[in-house]
């Protein structure tokens, strides 16, 4: 019994550190490989939370921990790739002293993510479905760009992930998602049953066929569907009400 009540702590660990892995090889390695470790890692806070429903144990120390290990693997490290894609875009259009601000703006990811985060440490309606947009959805989305930039060998998203402002763009955009006010469904599942759980299962369903057909590329279509899916659950919820 003393064993099982730390194994959700023990796989937010290895989530923790799978992000810090992240970060230095995103610092001083390829990209693609840091992007490997932050899906790695999302894998693991999957897990972590479905351990601890499935043992039944609840922790303040596991909430608390789970928090740090998410700013790290789904706010420090995707922020420092997209900073590397726009320090190697080679765009220098804004200089003070020699100094380039524009990778800068990547830092922006961190820092609303450390807001969702604590947003959602502190609300207790989003136990079964969530407040703007999950860290890890934003982080895959992110982390997505290195692995079709090196697979896919596509000349467009070549020119697309080197567009420093392009980055920057969809780094404001997604901030403001993390700490928007749209309901999103998660994937807390409490049974199996199709009727109690039809958003999830299509959404496994027309994310799998994504990915089969556009591989990598698809990674980012099955983030923005997932951001659309839950409007239109929100919007079809209302209507029922």
């Amino acid at each position: 019994m003393a064993i099982k009540k730390h194994i959700p702590n023990f796989i937010t660990s290895l989530n923790l550190l799978s992000g810090c892995i992240a970060v230095i090889v995103a610092l001083k390695y390829d990209l693609y490989i840091a992007s490997f470790f932050i899906v790695l890692a999302s894998i693991f806070d999957f897990f972590d939370g479905m351990s601890a429903r499935l043992l039944k144990i609840k922790s303040d120390i596991g909430k608390e921990l789970d928090s740090l290990a998410d700013l790290i693997s789904f706010g420090l490290a995707p922020g420092l790739i997209i900073f590397r894609l726009i320090s190697l875009s080679g765009d220098s259009s804004l200089m003070i002293n020699n100094f380039n601000i524009l990778p800068f703006f990547a830092l922006i990811i961190p820092v609303f993510s450390a807001l969702r985060l604590a947003k959602f440490n502190i609300d207790e309606n989003q136990t079964k479905s969530f407040i703007g947009l999950p860290t890890p959805a934003n982080a895959i989305f992110m982390a997505s760009f290195p692995l079709i930039i090196k697979f896919n060998n596509s000349g467009f998203f070549n020119r697309m992930f080197s567009n420093s402002y392009f980055l920057i763009v969809i780094s404001i955009v997604f901030s403001f998602l993390l700490t928007s006010k749209i309901p999103m469904f998660s994937f807390k599942f409490s049974n199996l049953k199709w009727k109690d759980n039809q958003i999830r299962y299509v959404f496994i369903l027309l994310s799998l066929l994504i990915i089969i057909v556009f591989r990598y590329s698809g990674i980012p279509m099955v983030i923005i569907l997932y951001i659309l899916m839950s409007i239109i659950n929100n919007s079809i919820l209302k209507v029922k009400m």
